[in-house]
């Protein structure tokens, strides 16, 4: 047999994807997701810094004047429990990432899934994807082995679909409300990472193209293909929140015990008002899922109330301050 068979055998073994070995949609036996209103989650991120990408990074026109860029959602919409509403994400648009970090809180290694990235997706095929890494000191990251049986010698377009039994280690495998999980254990040792003690948890979204010149790999070397181009506010990985299932008290995060706020915040699901009850004075905000400022200002210790009445349907992010100790709360309209 020449070469050049021997060439295009193995880009046929490679893409041709018939395998499915992984796991199956959410709701179906030996699927691997879980329901964002799962037991297992004992915290949420709390913290994000974001960096979006072009909404189509092969569409130069635009690029030198900075725009073309994703920019659907806010920051704050990913942080907290997931709600399952599909317009609480943030997209990251082609190439585009996300670091989340988790308060007082560090994920460690325990048995089985250790947290979950959640994605917006409306289908259980319409699936947009991204690399997971984590880092125990915000400087050195380390990627999940993601694995695609996907065949790459026909790009999917835009709208295009893909069986997630054919995907392993990328975020997006499930739809809204369903978290893909993390293990770990996935992650060779190294004396730079910390798998007791994970800090961040980054999301980097796959350029799904099949053209080389802008093309994602696998852990494999193999082309991720995935929808291309998706030319809209809401390019690329539509990020709807990182859920904990193993954590441990972060002793050294610079919110102190001392700090602590007791508080409770009710209902969470609001009408005319919110009620606030404090065991000290505290600042507070709350901003729309779009980044506007309804409210400000601060409060005494005991109840607080504040008016929604005039707020419309939505979600939004109650944050509270008092010293060193910061707390946000979704509230839905």
């Amino acid at each position: 047999m020449n070469k050049i068979s021997i060439f295009l055998l193995s880009i046929f073994a490679a893409s041709s994807g018939f395998s499915q070995s992984y796991a199956p949609p959410a709701g179906q036996p030996g699927t691997t997701a879980i329901h964002k209103d799962s037991s297992v989650f004992v915290a949420w991120a709390t913290g994000i810094e974001v960096h979006r990408g072009y909404i189509q990074v092969s569409d130069t026109t635009k690029q030198d004047q900075g725009s073309n860029r994703a920019s659907f959602g806010t920051d704050a919409a990913v942080l907290g429990p997931v709600t399952g509403i599909t317009t609480s994400a943030v997209s990251l648009g082609d190439g585009g990432w996300a670091v989340l970090s988790f308060d007082t809180l560090l994920i460690t290694n325990g048995p089985g899934w250790d947290f979950a990235v959640f994605e917006n997706s409306f289908s259980d095929n319409f699936l947009e994807l991204a690399f997971v890494e984590v880092s125990s000191d915000g400087e050195h990251f380390f990627r999940f082995p993601a694995h695609t049986e996907i065949p790459f010698l026909t790009q999917i377009n835009g709208f295009g679909t893909m069986d997630c039994r054919y995907l392993n280690n990328f975020a997006g495998k499930y739809r809204a409300g369903y978290g893909t999980p993390f293990d770990l254990d996935d992650l060779p040792d190294t004396a730079l990472l910390d798998k007791n003690a994970v800090k961040f948890v980054k999301l980097t979204d796959v350029v799904g193209s099949i053209d080389p010149q802008y093309a994602s790999y696998d852990a494999f070397g193999n082309i991720v293909n995935d929808p291309f181009p998706t030319p809209f506010a809401s390019s690329g990985f539509d990020l709807g929140g990182v859920g904990v299932i193993h954590a441990v008290v972060n002793e050294t995060a610079s919110v102190k015990t001392n700090d602590y706020l007791e508080l409770q915040v009710y209902p969470t699901v609001v009408s005319d008002f919110v009620t606030i009850k404090a065991d000290r004075e505290f600042s507070y905000t709350v901003f729309s899922a779009e980044g506007k400022l309804m409210i400000n200002g601060s409060a005494a210790a005991g109840n607080t109330i504040l008016k929604t009445n005039e707020f419309q349907s939505g979600i939004y992010l109650l944050t509270l301050q008092s010293g060193g100790y910061i707390k946000t709360v979704r509230l839905i309209k």
